[in-house]
């Protein structure tokens, strides 16, 4: 995946990672807004991981994120159909 793209889209596969890396606060994820260096950072000092530890991290979890946005997608559009009912 494009990382740019992640950047971009930033509001949506915030998510995501926060399943991921559960220990970032709301507020930390915020600030990172897409940055793969910061959430790099973050990850290593939330986690007492490597640099090279959190970067294979996130390459995994960038490899699925459309999956991971799709998902948070289709939980919307249940709540909302379950609303209409």
């Amino acid at each position: 995946m494009d990382w740019n793209r992640i950047e971009r889209d930033w509001q949506q596969y915030r998510h995501s990672a926060k399943r991921r890396w559960d220990r970032l606060s709301d507020n930390e994820l915020k600030q990172i807004n897409g940055k793969h260096d910061d959430l790099c950072a973050k990850i290593q000092q939330a986690y007492g991981i490597s640099r090279q530890q959190a970067e294979l991290q996130i390459a995994d979890w960038a490899r699925a994120p459309d999956e991971a946005a799709r998902g948070q997608q289709h939980e919307s559009r249940q709540y909302q159909s379950q609303a209409l009912d």
